[in-house]
C-alpha cells in the first residue's frame, strides 16, 4: 500500500500575550490536544531582527480551536543560569508520561550564541520544570545536536531523531533508549540528502504521524545548499530500521518572495490528528506560525 499526502487548507496562527512575548517572532510550535478537546502549545519566541538578547525563550499557550492561542505571563523555560543555555532556549519537544509528568527536550545555546546542545527538563507539569542538563552530547562528527523528535515503538523501545551539523550541512541522526529520558545510544543516520532533490544538502527532523504504528511517517525538513527549506515526508517500518517510502516533491513550499535574498524557510514542528484530518503545524521565515490541513491518500 503506497503513502501520499495532499494539502487541503492553510491557516495562520495567532498568539496573544504580554509585551514580553508579543514583541517577539514565533517559531517551533509544538502543539497537542488536551483531554478536554482544547489545544496546548509550546513555542519558541525570538527577538525580532535588529533587536539584541537571547536566541529564544519557550512559552506555553492554550487554544479552543487550534488557531488562536493565549500565552501564559512568563516563559516555561528561560536562558540560564547555567552556561549550557545562557544564550537561549529553543526547539521544545515534550514527552508526556502516564502519571501526568513531562520530559521536555530543548536546544540550549551557550553565551557565544554559536554553540548548541540537546538539553532536557523534567517536572510534574509544564509550568513546574527543573532543568536536567545535557540529554545527548555533541561529538567531533556530530555538532550542535538539537530538534528532538521522540517516539516509543510497538516493541516498547524509545527512538529519538535529532538534527546535527557535519561539515557545512545539517543532517538527521537517530538514537535509541530503554526510557523516555535516556540514556541515548547513537545509531546510524536514518536517511540522507538526495543529490538531485529539493532536499539535496540539509535535513532536519520534523513531527511523526503515528496513527499507523507499523508505518510511522515523519514530516521532515529539507533544503538545498543555500538553505531554502521545504517540508516533505518519509515513512519508516515499525522499529525505524529502514525507510519504506519518501516523497518526491515537497509537501509544503513557502510562497514566492519579491526578493531573492528574503528568508525562504518552511519548517515543520508538530502534527495533531483531528477526526480524519491531519493538522500539520509549521513556521514560515522563522517568524510566523501556520497550520496545514492535510489528508493521506
Amino acid at each position: 500500500m503506497s503513502v501520499d499526502f495532499n494539502v487541503e487548507q492553510i491557516n495562520p496562527l495567532t498568539m496573544v500575550g504580554n509585551e514580553a512575548v508579543s514583541r517577539r517572532d514565533l517559531m517551533s510550535p509544538y502543539i497537542w490536544r488536551l483531554d478536554d478537546g482544547s489545544y496546548a502549545m509550546l513555542v519558541r519566541a525570538v527577538p525580532r531582527p535588529g533587536e539584541t538578547g537571547d536566541t529564544g525563550t519557550i512559552w506555553y499557550a492554550t487554544s479552543s480551536d487550534g488557531l488562536c492561542f493565549s500565552a501564559t505571563d512568563v516563559p516555561v523555560l528561560s536562558p540560564g543560569p547555567g552556561p549550557d543555555d545562557i544564550g537561549g532556549c529553543e526547539d521544545p519537544t515534550p514527552v508526556f508520561r502516564a502519571d501526568g509528568s513531562v520530559v521536555i527536550y530543548y536546544t540550549g545555546v551557550d553565551e557565544t550564541r554559536t554553540h548548541g546542545e540537546m538539553l532536557y527538563a523534567t517536572g510534574p507539569s509544564i509550568n513546574r520544570l527543573e532543568k536536567q542538563g545535557v540529554a545527548m552530547q555533541n561529538t567531533p562528527t556530530q555538532g550542535n545536536i538539537k530538534e528532538a523528535t521522540v517516539d516509543r515503538t510497538t516493541s516498547g523501545g524509545w527512538r529519538m531523531f535529532f538534527e546535527f551539523a557535519r561539515g557545512e550541512a545539517s543532517l538527521v541522526g537517530l538514537a535509541v533508549s530503554d526510557g523516555d529520558a535516556g540514556p541515548w545510544i547513537d545509531k546510524s543516520d536514518p536517511f540522507a540528502p538526495r543529490p538531485d532533490g529539493w532536499d539535496s544538502w540539509h535535513l532536519s527532523t520534523g513531527p511523526l504521524l503515528t496513527t499507523d504504528k507499523e508505518r510511522p511517517v515523519m514530516f521532515y525538513n529539507g533544503a538545498t545548499h543555500d538553505a531554502r527549506w521545504r517540508i516533505g515526508w518519509i515513512a519508516f517500518d515499525a522499529e525505524y530500521t529502514k525507510v519504506v517510502g519518501r516523497c518526491v516533491e515537497p509537501l509544503i513550499t513557502p510562497p514566492p518572495s519579491l526578493e531573492r535574498t528574503a528568508t525562504d524557510i518552511a519548517f515543520a514542528a508538530s502534527v495533531v490528528n483531528v477526526g480524519d484530518e491531519i493538522w500539520l503545524y509549521y513556521s514560515l521565515a522563522d517568524t510566523h506560525l501556520y497550520r496545514a490541513i492535510i489528508r493521506q491518500s
